[in-house]
């Protein structure tokens, strides 16, 4: 179970918003297009692997899509938001009943783990002689 992946040069991981932009060709014309969400899962193993990603479209219905990471159609994948340190499980499958408040709790989890606690200088007092 893959937490992490490195897509030309950009890493990512599950619990992250990636902005996904991938190469579509239809007859003679070419066009890209874009899909944003959250990586719920990376599956598979060496030049299988694959990741879901998960976004809210309209009237609150969820859409995944399943990109194949080795894939030539994959121009490149932006990471919007991290949320890995926020993550607890390898799949999350489980997001897929919760809302959007909910959800963002594993960013806000992810930003409190990124922040490093700076320890309080403490006042030295001295002696009276």
């Amino acid at each position: 179970m893959a937490l992490t992946f490195v897509h030309k040069e950009a890493p990512f991981g599950v619990g992250d918003k990636v902005r996904v932009t991938q190469k579509i060709e239809e007859g003679g014309k070419e066009r890209s297009v874009v899909f944003e969400g959250m990586v719920i899962s990376i599956h598979g193993s060496g030049e299988g692997k694959s990741a879901t990603v998960r976004r809210i479209g309209e009237q609150n219905i969820g859409i995944e899509r399943i990109f194949p990471l080795s894939s030539p159609t994959l121009e490149k994948i932006e990471v919007v938001k991290k949320g890995t340190s926020g993550v607890r499980h390898a799949k999350l499958y489980y997001t897929r009943g919760k809302s959007a408040k909910e959800i963002e709790e594993i960013y806000t989890r992810a930003a409190r783990k990124g922040q490093v606690a700076v320890p309080k200088k403490r006042k030295v007092f001295k002696k009276r002689k």
